[in-house]
């Protein structure tokens, strides 16, 4: 027997008449407790980043700037390319929907690395440390789907498919809310326990390299249960989604930045013999 729910407003209170959605809110939480949690991890005695204030602030700026404008223009040139080539206003419409995860991950890439080089800093320590943070960010998003119908499960008859009164009486996967536990929660406590437990973090671009690999393989899965998006549908007759595609590419860049991350400690062990 299926969930009935009765759906929820994007709008999750509105100003002076203007409306704050939830999938704003969800971005908002996502980078002020990211700010709180790098500065916590910041300031632990074997943390090996060390910014003041302002360069922590500078940051943050290019991290959201990295995840709002590659996170559109990759929605743009991955999923949607024909319709905003001929509506070109569009792309600047962020408030009609539309972002993508690895758009968003290769701009805050891009933004890191010239914030690095402008301050002298070591890059894939940073990605390191915003890797472990990361998950906070994908968790809120994933439940602002939710709440706004978004990329929705497949059909399904398991007991716990859920129906969103007025919209149709066919239950489908809450699949938000499987990305939500596991590129979120489950992916969280992964890279928390890897920085925190063990000595990865002594390797830059270790953990950024586990969480590409993470991420890519929880989506994988993930997306078995999403339906593809209407105006791609599946790649391949057997079901391949643009999402795994992007996702599959993701995976083999993490094993890659694991293998250089491995082999550069350990260029540095012999050169210290």
């Amino acid at each position: 027997m299926a969930i009935y729910i009765d759906p929820i407003s994007p709008v999750a209170f509105s100003i002076f008449g203007l409306d704050i959605r939830w999938y704003a809110l969800a971005y908002v939480a996502a980078f002020i407790i990211g700010y709180f949690a790098f500065r916590h991890l910041m300031g632990r005695k074997d943390s090996e980043i060390c910014l003041s204030k302002k360069q922590l602030d500078d940051l943050l700026t290019a991290v959201i700037l990295g995840v709002i404008l590659g996170g559109r223009l990759g929605y743009v040139l991955f999923y949607n390319l024909p319709f905003f080539l001929a509506h070109p206003l569009e792309i600047f419409a962020v408030w009609h929907g539309g972002m993508s995860f690895h758009g968003g991950l290769l701009g805050v890439i891009l933004a890191t690395f010239l914030f690095a080089k402008k301050e002298k800093q070591n890059a894939l320590k940073i990605l390191d440390t915003l890797a472990v943070i990361a998950p906070i960010g994908l968790f809120f998003g994933r439940i602002a789907n939710f709440i706004n119908m978004e990329v929705m499960g497949r059909v399904t008859d398991v007991p716990w498919g859920v129906i969103f009164a007025g919209y149709g009486n066919v239950p489908r996967h809450p699949s938000p809310l499987y990305e939500a536990a596991t590129e979120g929660l489950l992916l969280f406590i992964i890279m928390y326990v890897l920085y925190k437990y063990t000595r990865v973090k002594s390797k830059p671009g270790f953990l950024a390299g586990i969480l590409g690999v993470s991420y890519a393989t929880f989506r994988i899965i993930c997306e078995q249960f999403r339906a593809p998006d209407i105006q791609i549908g599946f790649l391949t007759s057997w079901g391949l989604t643009m999402g795994q595609l992007l996702s599959g590419v993701m995976f083999l860049c993490g094993v890659g930045l694991i293998i250089y991350s491995n082999l550069k400690k350990q260029n540095k062990s012999l050169a210290k013999m």
